[in-house]
């Protein structure tokens, strides 16, 4: 009997699989927001030159003006031009007079935020990078957790790993909020981000393995939403607490709930069955059983499950090369969109949400495409065409685009736990998870670039999934598929979609 009769045959879709979704999706909100945090904790408020002892009125005398009769940000007179404070208008000349950069710091507009890592330790100006690298060493986290993680959970499990992951990331979360300097904050969302790689590596696989094959798609859809309704939870959380540190404490201090009734959470009875624990995985499906109304069911299943081990690595070759580049792809251009929300002119709460709700409706057809045209066509499709959106005009397309890319993540999650067997799937999901991070962790830092050339992240963010796009026509297409356990399956799969193509070009032919 295959993993997916066994499942059929103890309810399937039951209580346990509605238990089990809800509370991982309850944890995925918690969880989710972290990825976009920096959003608020680390917006750069309106900001220029401090003079100590000087008045609003009398600012035009100290520090250069812009176009809309803006004082700039970092630049201030050498000595007091009191002849401007009798100009109203901005177009002023003030050529030739001479600047310096500020003397004694900045001051900050308060209105919108209290108070964020930029305007504590001043990460302006020429300091203004470290912003931008605050977040890169967030991914960077997130990259070095998909490497340790994705095969520490083939090894280990998933339930252990899961729950340390919440642990830590309570942990780091919350101590992150009580950071005294930028180099510990940066150390803390670091751990954070390590973490989060394993909730999300783990989380995914728990959610899937006890999933019948009919049902894959839909619960793969849900699970992803969490994604969706943290960021909208976001810009709530964020308008109602303008200060990061209460902000950081009020997204991590709720995790150690999830951390607390993971304890609920079973192993996976395919990963046990195939580390040769099958008396372990028979207890699990048995408890299930009896969780569903099927207690009768579970205890008539006491054979041992053989798993052979004998198998070739061609399929996987071609998947270990050609999946990877399209998961870089999508979180390289995702997080180059939503990690820099103020350069939109609207309020940073309104795009938050605006590019938050954009995913629902993306979403949705998404999934309705995964369902009826396949997974390869939709992620060729939520790949391609945000990218070419992006090369047209940016501004305009670009919560489209967002929204798109969303659904390329649901996608790609969902697509990756498909493509791997179950003895290996943590690594092949920490492995792309691995390009992924690099992609994510290399998008601030394209930002940089528009202090040189403005349109070049924008290309950069739209010319890559284009190319990524066209890899995924390599992959095998795994639409109703059972997920395979041993490589074997994999080839197996392969080999009999191979013959079921050849059968219908057969009858083609015969009919001509």
């Amino acid at each position: 009997m295959g993993f997916s009769d066994l499942l059929d045959s103890i309810g399937g879709l039951g209580r346990f699989q509605f238990i089990n979704i809800t509370l991982l999706f309850f944890a995925g909100v918690l969880v989710g927001s972290h990825q976009v945090l920096q959003n608020f904790t680390a917006a750069v408020p309106e900001h220029h030159c401090k003079i100590p002892n000087m008045t609003i009125t009398l600012l035009k005398a100290f520090i250069p003006h812009d176009q809309n009769n803006k004082p700039v940000s970092c630049l201030q007179f050498k000595e007091p031009q009191w002849h401007l404070i009798f100009s109203n208008s901005s177009l002023t000349n003030t050529t030739g007079l001479e600047t310096e950069t500020c003397r004694h710091g900045w001051t900050y507009k308060r209105q919108e935020f209290t108070e964020t890592i930029v305007s504590e330790w001043d990460l302006v100006c020429d300091m203004k990078h470290l912003r931008h690298t605050s977040q890169t060493i967030y991914m960077i986290g997130v990259l070095v957790g998909a490497i340790i993680l994705g095969s520490l959970s083939d090894k280990f499990g998933r339930r252990t790993l899961l729950i340390w992951s919440y642990l830590q990331l309570a942990v780091a979360g919350t101590s992150t909020a009580f950071s005294p300097s930028y180099s510990v904050y940066c150390f803390l969302r670091f751990l954070a981000g390590f973490a989060v790689s394993g909730v999300l590596l783990n989380s995914l696989s728990l959610n899937l393995e006890w999933i019948p094959i009919r049902s894959r798609t839909i619960f793969g859809a849900v699970f992803t939403a969490c994604f969706t309704l943290s960021q909208i939870v976001l810009a709530g959380t964020a308008f109602a607490i303008q200060d990061w540190r209460k902000l950081q404490i009020a997204q991590s201090v709720p995790i150690f709930v999830a951390f607390i009734y993971s304890w609920w959470f079973p192993e996976s009875a395919r990963w046990l069955a195939l580390n040769k624990k099958p008396d372990q995985a028979i207890q699990i499906i048995k408890k299930v059983s009896r969780i569903n109304g099927r207690a009768k069911e579970g205890e008539a299943i006491t054979a041992e499950v053989n798993i052979l081990l004998d198998f070739t690595m061609k399929q996987y070759i071609r998947i270990f090369v050609c999946h990877p580049l399209p998961r870089c792809a999508t979180s390289f251009s995702y997080f180059g969109l939503i990690m820099d929300l103020q350069k939109f002119t609207l309020s940073v709460y309104l795009v938050q949400l605006i590019f938050a709700l954009i995913e629902i409706p993306c979403k949705t057809v998404s999934s309705l495409m995964m369902m009826f045209l396949g997974r390869r066509f939709t992620q060729k499709s939520v790949l391609m065409v945000p990218g070419c959106l992006l090369q047209t005009v940016r501004t305009t397309l670009a919560v489209i685009a967002k929204g798109l890319f969303a659904s390329c993540f649901k996608c790609v999650y969902m697509y990756t736990s498909e493509l791997y067997p179950t003895i290996i799937r943590q690594t092949g999901i920490g492995f792309a998870s691995t390009l992924a991070s690099v992609g994510s962790m290399t998008a601030p830092l394209v930002m940089m670039l528009e202090d040189y050339f403005s349109s070049l992240p924008g290309l950069t963010y739209g010319l890559f999934p284009i190319i990524a796009g066209c890899f995924v026509f390599f992959l095998p297409e795994t639409l109703n598929v059972p997920l395979p356990d041993t490589i074997d399956d994999v080839e197996a799969q392969q080999y009999s979609i191979y013959i079921e193509s050849r059968k219908h070009d057969q009858q083609d032919f015969d009919r001509l």
